[in-house]
């Protein structure tokens, strides 16, 4: 019997880079640093979208936001859902005769789609009560011959509900989980170094430390249950922390992501830096797997996947060519969050285009709560975040371009600098494209959906070649 080929997915809710992996000298996150060592770390893992469930969405189905119906967020209100043709991983892994299961967080629907065959939902943030879970399902796939694909979703390091906490005063704190002052973090370029800021990134900090503990246990009992050297574990974020700047927009901050991936007899000595995309780590699972999409669902009316397997690329520490761009979709994140925005990210350039540009940026819930925009907003003389002038994160012009080797900050917009004329010609066409080529409802001209009129246009409707609708000049002829 061929050796089985496990995968452990385990996912952290706003966990950004402040990782020591990733270079934080400050936090101290052992267990995550282990794994790195053992496995790949990659510098250059790009979320589709900066929002809890529409990333998690992207994640099992290989698709953009706008392709699978996953609009924003799941729950309560809001209440957007999966389409109810869509492929996903715990489908396809438990056709395929996998033992599925999740643990924690699920933050996606209906489960109709998203059949795991084991689920301990749970908004929990005892790492100690995930990890026996997780030692539980261990337990049942040693007497169960199939290979076993568990996600574990954690709830932290996302806010609680309280205006500046992260889930740091319950029973859930440990001794082991240490402790950081407001003097000790680093504050990143996408925030202001004032105190609000340092006292929420202090709480931020020691939510990930407890992450970190949660994983070390998981993979203890991965280890005790002899399945170290054959499974494929995936560590990584759905979105960037819970900070303005970063969550629910498609700056880096948001979307460019930790991602670990460890890989039996596979390691790396430096970091990655290929341009994966979050449509690629469903097609990486089932390669891993042995997936045949032909032998499962031969008539399935699924979207195509245009995600790819990156196990090829898992040791490369330099660029490779067919790995330097990749594209996302944001539309919503609460339901009153309208602000649909595609973007491309290259090795140099990001392009955005926001669709709704005359809408003023929405705030989430969480973010116009917290304490750090509240000491942003009332600090004396003009309000910015961080670099970035609170008129350029409110109020945004229909594209944004950035040259990311001179303005990694995203906050010098030189879509209609002379010098970039033609890099902002291409980066239209190859968003338009792939605009097409994903069936985009959000590709529009004179403010309409191309695909909604698609069966006017054939019948000989003419729209005028621009993308709003002008009030002070409507003729289309």
């Amino acid at each position: 019997m061929p050796p089985k080929r496990n995968i452990l997915l385990v996912i952290a809710d706003d966990l950004g880079k402040a990782l020591g992996c990733y270079g934080d000298n400050t936090i101290r996150t052992p267990n995550i640093d282990r794994l790195a060592q053992e496995g790949v770390v990659f510098d250059n893992a790009f979320a589709s979208t900066a929002s809890c469930s529409g990333s998690r969405s992207v994640i099992y189905s290989g698709l953009h936001t706008h392709e699978n119906g996953q609009y924003g967020l799941n729950h309560y209100t809001h209440h957007f859902m999966t389409f109810d043709h869509v492929e996903t991983a715990p489908r396809l892994l438990r056709d395929h005769g996998y033992l599925t299961g999740i643990i924690g967080k699920i933050h996606v629907g209906p489960m109709s789609i998203y059949p795991w065959e084991i689920v301990d939902e749970s908004a929990t943030r005892d790492v100690k009560w995930v990890a026996g879970r997780a030692e539980s399902f261990f337990k049942t796939a040693a007497q169960d011959d199939r290979p076993f694909f568990l996600t574990v979703g954690y709830m932290d390091p996302h806010r609680d509900h309280t205006r500046g906490g992260f889930g740091n005063g319950d029973e859930t704190v440990s001794a082991e989980d240490p402790l950081y002052h407001s003097n000790e973090v680093v504050v990143p370029g996408y925030l202001s170094d004032i105190s609000e800021v340092r006292e929420e990134l202090a709480e931020y900090y020691r939510s990930i430390a407890r992450v970190d503990r949660g994983l070390g246990l998981i993979m203890k009992y991965l280890k005790q249950y002899g399945h170290d050297q054959d499974t494929l574990v995936i560590f990584m974020s759905d979105n960037g922390p819970p900070f303005l700047n970063s969550k629910t927009t498609l700056y880096d901050a948001g979307i460019r992501l930790p991602f670990i991936v460890r890989q039996p007899g596979v390691t790396a000595s430096e970091l990655n830096p290929n341009l994966i995309s979050y449509i690629d780590i469903l097609p990486t699972i089932l390669d891993w797997a042995g997936y045949q999409s032909s032998s499962i669902h031969p008539g399935s009316s699924s979207p195509s996947r245009r995600g790819r397997t990156f196990l090829p690329i898992m040791t490369k520490t330099s660029l490779d060519n067919a790995w330097t761009r990749v594209f996302g979709s944001h539309t919503f994140h609460e339901i009153t969050n309208y602000y649909p925005t595609r973007f491309i990210r290259t090795t140099r350039y990001k392009y955005h285009r926001n669709i709704a540009w005359k809408l003023d940026f929405p705030f989430s819930t969480d973010l116009y709560a917290s304490l750090s925009w509240e000491g942003m907003r009332n600090v004396d003389g003009p309000v910015k975040i961080g670099w970035r002038t609170l008129e350029a994160y409110i109020r945004r012009p229909a594209e944004e371009l950035f040259d990311m080797e001179k303005d990694p900050r995203e906050v010098n917009n030189v879509a209609n600098d002379p010098a970039y004329a033609n890099v902002l010609v291409q980066m239209r066409e190859d968003m338009e494209n792939w605009q097409r080529e994903t069936r985009d409802p959000w590709l529009v001209r004179d403010g309409v959906s191309l695909l909604e009129m698609q069966g006017h246009l054939d019948a000989g409707l003419k729209i005028p070649n621009r993308f709003d609708f002008e009030v002070e000049a409507p003729r289309s002829k």
